[in-house]
């Protein structure tokens, strides 16, 4: 959970099955309907395999460690991009800015096999705090530290909704598909995951990790990184090398005359 306060998202290859990726290949290739926004997760695309791929053990501890039990469907898509395709996707983030510390979740499934040429999503570690509309970073080609998704059929990623990313050309013979879904949170999202190793000093290295594209507004970085460890975690005392206890520093007491 550190990894993702200060990333920005997570990655588990080829977590999903053969036999159910190739099942959710041929329906992507037939295409999957919209579900209205807002109501359950499971109420989505009933006796379908991507759904089982949202119903397997592994993706419901996923999820309900992010958002809680009985998430709420957002919206799908299916992204594709064309074979030979030589340009790729603008820089962005989804949707407009979003200053909560609530969060929604989105998940990138990618159910075959997607080498660096074909053109698999690219993020941007550490960048889901730096709340942007959409494509206010377009001009942007390329960031030290941007890490492809390149990986094998099966491999799923999920992300906080802030995240900055964007497609990679294709530059094989064959389109490349990847199924994206965002969640919505119905609890508050506070020690919703397994934390035993919440005290491990480990925690405090990993929030402040330097993703080095910031530069030395890296201090800017750790900081809201703690506010949202603060936030996952209820201890409001928490802090990394005093960043933020310095800031809260705002002593009311007077000196009695003397």
């Amino acid at each position: 959970m550190a990894r993702f306060a200060a990333d920005g998202f997570l990655r588990w290859d080829a977590l999903v099955p053969v036999d159910l990726n190739e099942a959710v290949c041929r329906q992507m290739e037939e295409g999957i309907p919209r579900a209205t926004a807002g109501r359950p997760l499971d109420k989505a695309w009933p006796d379908t395999p991507i759904a089982e791929v949202f119903r397997m053990p592994e993706i419901q501890g996923i999820t309900r460690s992010l958002v809680g039990p009985d998430p709420l469907y957002d919206h799908h898509a299916v992204h594709t991009v064309d074979a030979g395709r030589e340009q790729g996707q603008i820089w962005h983030a989804d949707a407009i800015i979003d200053t909560r510390t609530h969060f929604d979740i989105q998940f990138f499934y990618f159910a075959h096999d997607t080498p660096r040429e074909m053109g698999g999503t690219m993020f941007l570690p550490g960048s889901h705090y730096r709340r942007i509309s959409e494509s206010d970073i377009a001009r942007y080609q390329n960031f030290l530290g941007q890490t492809p998704m390149v990986c094998e059929a099966g491999t799923v990623a999920v992300a906080h909704h802030g995240i900055w990313h964007c497609a990679q050309p294709n530059l094989t013979d064959a389109k490349r598909y990847m199924f994206k879904l965002r969640l919505n949170p119905t609890v508050k999202q506070c020690r919703l995951w397994n934390t035993t190793d919440l005290d491990d000093p480990e925690i405090g290295k990993i929030l402040g990790t330097n993703h080095g594209w910031y530069g030395n507004e890296v201090r800017l970085e750790v900081v809201n990184r703690i506010k949202f460890w603060r936030f996952l975690t209820g201890n409001e005392s928490f802090d990394v090398s005093y960043w933020l206890s310095r800031l809260e520093n705002t002593p009311e007491t007077e000196l009695a005359a003397s």
